[in-house]
């Protein structure tokens, strides 16, 4: 079994990500999806892509979720039946759920890529981290701060939000593996804490 990593955030708020190195067939053993989920599997014509559906299905079950006891609203966002808060990731081989009993959160896994130096100036204003030459630790920082950015999108939940006017994530080192995040929209400023983790050339941001 695959779990590649569980972070306790807190008592309440925890995260879990898992590297899909099964089959499809493997994945399958041990779940049960509702006929929706059965139906969205079919519909999908990647394997990867059924494979990271079904790894966070796995990953479901160790938070003692089952399939049926997630549902969607009109934005496409995740919740469970039983109000606590949950959001969901996936990125090639990597798949990560973070589950809260007690306040909004939003997770985000990306492979750190070169080609995000070309659309940074669309989701963050770049100049910020000019004085950094390096290509490989530039690379990281915009990682990191698109994943922020992303987790608080996830946790707003509905489509107006534009990462780079109403989405903001303070400048932090790497070694601290956190900084802070807000939401700035309509008249209201709404401030999260931000947590983040790199691996195997990945990087997992989790904001609550």
């Amino acid at each position: 079994m695959p779990l590649f990593k569980t972070l306790s955030v807190s008592e309440t708020t925890k995260v879990i990500i898992w590297k899909i190195e099964e089959t499809i067939e493997d994945l399958q053993k041990h779940i049960s999806l509702s006929d929706y989920s059965k139906q969205r599997l079919e519909s999908m014509k990647s394997e990867l892509r059924q494979k990271e559906f079904l790894s966070i299905r796995n990953i479901l079950k160790e938070f003692n979720i089952q399939d049926s006891d997630l549902q969607y609203d009109e934005y496409g966002k995740p919740h469970l039946k039983d109000g606590r808060f949950i959001s969901m990731t996936h990125s090639f081989q990597f798949t990560g759920v973070i589950v809260s009993e007690e306040k909004s959160v939003g997770i985000d896994i990306e492979k750190q890529r070169e080609k995000i130096l070309k659309i940074a100036n669309k989701f963050t204003p770049i100049e910020e981290y000019k004085t950094i030459a390096n290509v490989a630790t530039l690379t990281r920082k915009l990682t990191i701060v698109w994943g922020g950015k992303e987790s608080l999108y996830k946790i707003y939940g509905e489509k107006k939000l534009l990462f780079l006017h109403h989405i903001f994530i303070e400048d932090f080192n790497f070694e601290d593996e956190k900084t802070t995040g807000t939401i700035r929209f309509e008249g209201t400023e709404t401030n999260y804490d931000i947590e983040f983790l790199e691996f195997e050339d990945f990087t997992c941001v989790y904001a609550y």
